[in-house]
């Protein structure tokens, strides 16, 4: 793989590298044709995010090294794990790479197991990354997000100034939703003392939204270190985001489409049990309701087709296995943990990857006038 980024495009790819920092400690290249994927799942299994960048965004793109092509004929694709602190420093100030770098060079060089990272700065000065990376095939969410029948679109800069309100320490926030209101609002959980802790409400009406379908009234608590990243990346392509979702317990995808990018961020969400089997569904109509079987598990079972810590396992494209987990963080344990199924190597069409998640594929949208409480 070889691509070419313009100076002026830095920006944004470095901002998803950060973004993708917030979900795992590891992410993956996957390049194929039509563009270069970045994806990362976090330790607990119960975040995922993929990034996809077209062929169109670099100044040059070819999935294949010549000196690749020359020695195999038949190109197997490429996939590399790379650590993400390893990659961090090459973007580590956004404002100064733009300001200094002309373009950046990246390929892999596979005889050694690197891929490397070459900064064209001005005055001539060149400075060259080489980082070690891990043939490993990745993993994408089994989610399909068009099945959901709550979906909510809302510029970032409109979610960004409602989740400013909610304290940095807040580790997770509640979504409802019912036809007449969304309500953003601080999670709080049962043995915490209410009356000592800051409580914040934000109601938005329907109006307020770019698109606005509520199928079923639900709310849906999620961590927000992993959206924050999204909308950090969103901004910097000033590109809406699109929210689906469904009952509690089940995942949420956060999405923003560009002309030549693509990010999906999938993200578990806190199990209740009764408003799972309580909640009622709004008439209002709604395309297809249904669920998918896989999403129906329990919070610690997974599916997977590789252990991410041990990229030796023999398996197949497809299979699937079930097991049991111990998050290594217990904050997570709370979470329903995603599924994930391998990434196809035999596909070659990403049209699918955005509408659903659950395909196989290669790779995998200022406000004002909300209303705002604060209780102490």
């Amino acid at each position: 793989m070889k691509c070419v980024i313009g100076g002026t495009h830095l920006r944004v790819f470095g901002r998803a590298i950060h973004a993708l920092a917030r979900i795992g400690d590891e992410f993956w290249f996957d390049p194929i044709e039509k563009g270069l994927s970045l994806r990362s799942v976090n330790s607990s299994r119960s975040a995922y995010a993929c990034i996809f960048f077209s062929s169109m965004f670099f100044q040059h793109y070819s999935c294949r090294n010549v000196p690749e092509l020359c020695r195999n004929k038949n190109y197997v694709q490429q996939m590399c794990k790379l650590v993400i602190k390893a990659v961090l420093p090459v973007f580590r100030c956004l404002n100064t790479l733009e300001k200094n770098v002309e373009k950046c060079i990246i390929y892999t060089n596979f005889s050694s197991s690197h891929i490397v990272f070459q900064l064209l700065c001005k005055h001539g000065i060149v400075k060259t990354h080489n980082l070690a990376f891990q043939e490993s095939e990745p993993l994408q969410a089994v989610f399909a997000k068009h099945l959901c029948p709550n979906r909510l679109k809302i510029q970032t800069r409109q979610l960004s100034d409602i989740l400013i309100h909610f304290p940095t320490y807040q580790d997770e926030i509640t979504l409802a939703v019912t036809p007449v209101k969304v309500c953003f609002k601080t999670y709080v959980e049962d043995e915490m003392d209410f009356a000592k802790t800051m409580h914040t409400e934000i109601h938005l009406r329907p109006e307020e939204f770019e698109y606005f379908q509520v199928g079923v009234d639900s709310e849906v608590t999620f961590c927000l270190k992993e959206l924050k990243g999204l909308l950090a990346f969103a901004e910097a392509i000033s590109a809406p985001v699109s929210v689906h979702f469904d009952v509690s317990g089940k995942p949420v995808a956060f999405s923003i489409e560009d002309v030549v990018i693509e990010a999906s961020f999938v993200l578990a969400t806190l199990a209740d049990t009764e408003n799972m089997t309580s909640s009622h569904y709004s008439p209002y109509p709604v395309q297809d309701q249904k669920r998918s079987p896989a999403l129906e598990r329990s919070n610690k079972d997974i599916i997977s087709n590789r252990n991410l810590k041990d990229t030796e396992t023999a398996t197949t494209d497809n299979c699937t296995i079930m097991g049991k987990v111990v998050p290594p963080d217990p904050e997570y344990d709370k979470f329903h943990s995603l599924f994930f199924g391998a990434v196809s190597s035999k596909e070659k069409d990403i049209i699918h990857v955005f509408h659903s998640l659950a395909t196989e594929s290669d790779t995998e949208e200022d406000s004002g006038n909300g209303e705002i409480s604060q209780t102490f």
